[in-house]
């Protein structure tokens, strides 16, 4: 009888330090679930600063990564094409069927994710979602994080003035062309 009452003893201190050692693990999982709970806080404060910024803009924005997938895709983007942004989410830019000119933008895309030039600004004949016949004046500038470039930003104004196409890489000084 007392040496199952030692046995019993022993296993009931094992079982003690088990909960304890539980016990701090379990702390240490609520500490990190604590940690998660806030970081995703503050990326849903991001995330909804992010949709507030690209919502108040009057001039439609695209975002499409290095593989020319839209990653943003604001409301006047979709006023414009009538394509909604959980449409296009993901999806190439290039195969999208919207009506501006996508080949005569692949060259201004391709340039501003190779580095070649700072931005290019294009205007182009467009079919807006009514189907009336614009001026799409468009901006790409090279998205970058931690000096790589990541992707290209893509802003579309509806613009019935004709200016001629320029890039930052071609601007023609006052001594004439470069």
């Amino acid at each position: 009888l007392e040496t199952t009452n030692e046995e019993l003893q022993s296993t009931n201190e094992e079982l003690e330090t088990m909960n304890e050692e539980l016990q701090s693990t379990n702390e240490e999982v609520e500490a990190v679930n604590e940690e998660h709970r806030l970081r995703g806080e503050e990326l849903n404060r991001l995330n909804a600063f992010l949709g507030s910024i690209l919502g108040s803009l009057r001039d439609g924005v695209v975002v499409v990564d290095k593989d020319l997938l839209v990653r943003a895709w604001n409301n006047r983007a979709e006023d414009l094409w009538g394509i909604r942004a959980d449409e296009v989410q993901g999806k190439n830019f290039m195969n999208l069927d919207i009506g501006l000119p996508l080949d005569e933008l692949r060259h201004s895309i391709r340039a501003c994710l190779s580095g070649e030039v700072p931005y290019q600004e294009l205007m182009l004949d467009a079919t807006n979602r009514r189907g009336r016949a614009i001026k799409c004046r468009v901006i790409c500038t090279p998205m970058t994080s931690r000096d790589a470039i990541t992707g290209v930003i893509l802003v579309m104004e509806e613009n019935n003035v004709a200016q001629p196409s320029r890039s930052a890489k071609s601007d023609d000084g006052p001594g004439g062309a470069s």
